[in-house]
């Protein structure tokens, strides 16, 4: 009783609104509105006015094309120089590590991963749009460059296309030919890139979905940790690429790991514990350090002075960097005639970095109040990749730990990525050829523990099966598709897979039957709550997808289980109990005349009026009609329904096709013919606009059928029936 007066209470104090108008349909609504007066330009026109150039238009195109020219003039020098100092330090000095580390994944020298953590950074800062992701070698990335690489320059071809019985020849051999096919995939990815942008396609991106992007990318930390798996161990195998190439890595790692270099294993280890330990301290005294520890740049410095103090190399075996020349190269034309055989890696590697890029960037752009052009960050990806190329970078995108050190450290511009592109520099020109006796094994350590961000993202396995079954399967195919067949391969057969669940779910949508909230005019699942009744007679269905060739026959069908009202049964069900009532008249009037002609011949004074001996009395055919059982007449009673008016709620569609169309015309037309009228309601515009292109209004159907609401059609059928019961 309480909860009721307090249920009470509440809608007394709820606010209410009271509106009184006609009841509208298209046709009454459309009366009353003028619309507005447009001339259509011809394409003459548009491509005239499209060419058409002014100062203003030239200025921000410009600015569009250049932005820094925008926001450098108002830099606030006080206010955000000494953030972007302090934020390009400390990002240049995981840009030298990382960069360093991730041309081992490339499959190039280290110095390239140096190459490309200063050019393409360098260009960013000019044609970005975003304030605070910083470009650069990222790991995903260059496992794809160094996946391309290796299949184009195995190690059994350089081996075997070179005669010189020197082995670092043969390993200079092989490493030069790699570097021409990663500067070349970077050129053309970069085109690809820069071709989208100036097309504005910046919308491709959306087809690599959150649980597509986190799975691929899972799958492709394990590709990366397996491949460095070697260069922790010490062991010497060759890389695979292609399908199965996770497998055969590992087998591989397995079938020489008697021979692993304990030195290089105890300091690989070494390094990341020391990683690990400098992650957990920067996480948990994030708001009291006023910057994150650069561990990297200190295990590198470490490792390389144990590595020089204790002559690791010649002393026991290990790896090393080598050799880093000192100053830039001079640019140099890619290798085209490479193009054919790189052409689809060069797609996937443009799409992957730009999805990564622009989905990092919005989420600084929402976080700082600031938008960002997904056009434009092509054209600034495209730009960076292809210029940089000449200039022997393989191909980069953003790197999500370099971002957040960027963003938090107090980064507001990309002053702070220039910043750490001139500290990767003086490392080139200047002091470069100290980091030559570094460990493999440590540049390993740093890949691996990079990692850790990755492998975190096996917990969305859980968070989608509590959340999306669909988006759990996305996530799965990509993760496994990605694994086995590599990552080129992977990423197609995951696009497909996302593409193919669209279309399941708009073939395999919702439908309800709709009831009103009572004394209101909105309308409810009549199944999901207990408020919620039918009015008598009328059927509101309602399927959450758009009417097209894929799912109108599944539409069709169910509205005819929803709705309990088949048109085709109740027809045939007629047709049948036309038959069986015609036979019985039929047999009726046979008996009639047998029976006529017996009694005429005996008792012709007792026949009058078609009576008929039945049970010893006299009747008529019709009196015997009467006098039949309930379930006898019902046998041959013409089946009805119950149902008067079906309305379509048409709130959720965003199109109709002309198969949708047609099994529009044929709902209403079957339904017709069982005396029930079909209405349309909440039809949109352009949907409205695609009916009448398609020639959905004619003879029979117009627009009096279509309502603006459920509620206008709901009254104009209790108005129709009450006027017809009269």
């Amino acid at each position: 009783l309480q909860h009721a007066q307090e249920h009470e209470a509440c809608l007394e104090q709820t606010q209410r609104y009271r509106v009184e108008r006609p009841i509208y349909n298209q046709e009454l609504l459309q009366g009353q509105l003028r619309r507005r007066e447009r001339t259509p330009q011809t394409f003459r026109q548009r491509i005239a006015h499209s060419c058409r150039c002014s100062s203003k238009k030239a200025k921000s195109h410009l600015y569009s094309f250049l932005p820094i020219l925008k926001w450098l003039p108002r830099y606030p020098v006080r206010e955000y120089l000494l953030g972007d100092i302090i934020s390009g330090i400390s990002t240049g000095v995981m840009q030298l590590p990382q960069g360093l580390a991730y041309a081992l994944l490339a499959a190039v020298p280290p110095v390239f991963g140096l190459y490309s953590s200063f050019y393409p950074v360098f260009l960013y800062t000019f044609f970005g749009t975003s304030k605070h992701i910083s470009i650069g070698t990222f790991a995903v990335i260059s496992m794809m460059v160094g996946g391309v690489a290796v299949r184009i320059v195995p190690d059994e071809l350089a081996s075997m296309d070179y005669n010189s019985t020197n082995v670092t020849d043969l390993l200079d051999s092989r490493d030069a030919k790699r570097v021409q096919v990663a500067v070349t995939l970077a050129l053309l990815s970069g085109i690809i890139q820069l071709c989208l942008g100036l097309l504005r396609f910046g919308f491709v991106a959306i087809y690599l979905t959150e649980p597509l992007v986190r799975g691929f990318t899972t799958a492709a930390a394990v590709h990366v940790f397996t491949s460095q798996l070697k260069y922790l161990l010490g062991v010497k195998t060759n890389r695979y690429s292609g399908p199965l190439s996770v497998v055969y890595s590992i087998a591989a790692v397995l079938s020489k790991i008697t021979t692993t270099n304990i030195a290089s294993l105890i300091v690989g280890l070494t390094c990341i514990v020391m990683l690990l330990i400098g992650k957990e301290i920067n996480l948990r005294f994030k708001k009291k350090l006023p910057v994150p520890i650069p561990m990297e740049i200190i295990v590198v410095i470490i490792g390389t002075g144990v590595s020089a103090g204790m002559n690791l190399t010649q002393s026991y075996g290990v790896d090393i960097v080598g050799n880093i020349p000192q100053g830039l190269r001079a640019p140099a034309v890619p290798e085209i005639q490479l193009i054919p055989a790189i052409f689809v890696d060069a797609v996937a590697i443009a799409v992957v970095g730009f999805s990564m890029a622009v989905s990092m960037a919005k989420i600084f752009a929402l976080k700082h109040g600031y938008t960002v052009d997904g056009n434009q960050e092509l054209i600034a990806l495209g730009i960076c990749n292809s210029v940089g190329s000449f200039f022997q970078s393989f191909s980069v995108t953003c790197s999500m730990s370099r971002s957040l050190v960027q963003e938090s450290t107090g980064g507001k511009t990309q002053i702070a990525g220039m910043l750490s592109s001139i500290m990767v520099l003086l490392v080139i020109v200047a002091i470069g050829y100290l980091f030559e006796p570094l460990p493999q094994t440590v540049l390993a350590a740093i890949v691996m523990v990079n990692l850790k961000g990755m492998f975190k993202q096996f917990g969305d396995v859980a968070h989608f099966w509590r959340t999306s079954r669909i988006e759990l399967a996305i996530w799965v195919v990509a993760f496994v598709a990605s694994l086995f067949l590599g990552l080129d391969y992977g990423l197609l057969t995951a696009v497909t897979f996302a593409m193919i669940t669209v279309i399941y779910r708009t073939q395999s949508p919702q439908y309800r039957i709709l009831g009103p909230i009572p004394d209101t005019d909105i309308y409810c699942d009549v199944e999901e709550y207990e408020e919620v009744k039918e009015y008598p007679g009328i059927k509101i269905f309602q399927a959450n997808t758009s009417l097209y060739f894929a799912n109108s026959e599944s539409y069709m069908t169910a509205l005819k289980k929803k709705t309990g009202v088949d048109p085709c049964v109740i027809l045939a069900a007629r047709k049948k109990a036309q038959k069986r009532h015609a036979r019985a008249i039929k047999k009726a009037n046979e008996l009639k005349k047998k029976a006529t002609n017996d009694v005429e011949a005996s008792v012709k004074h007792e026949i009058a009026n078609d009576e008929l001996p039945v049970n010893g009395k006299f009747t008529s055919v019709e009196d015997s009609v009467q006098d039949r059982s309930p379930d006898e007449l019902e046998y041959f009673v013409e089946p009805k329904t119950n149902v008067h008016s079906l309305i379509l709620d048409f709130t959720p569609v965003n199109f109709v096709d002309s198969v949708g169309a047609k099994t529009l015309k044929s709902i209403i037309k079957e339904y017709r013919e069982v005396g029930v009228c079909v209405y349309i309601a909440g039809c949109s515009g352009p949907v409205m606009s695609e009916l009448t292109r398609l020639n959905f209004f004619e003879n029979t159907i117009t627009r009096d059928l279509l309502f603006h609401s459920i509620h206008d059609a709901v009254l104009a059928c209790r108005v129709k029936e009450a006027s017809a019961s009269q």
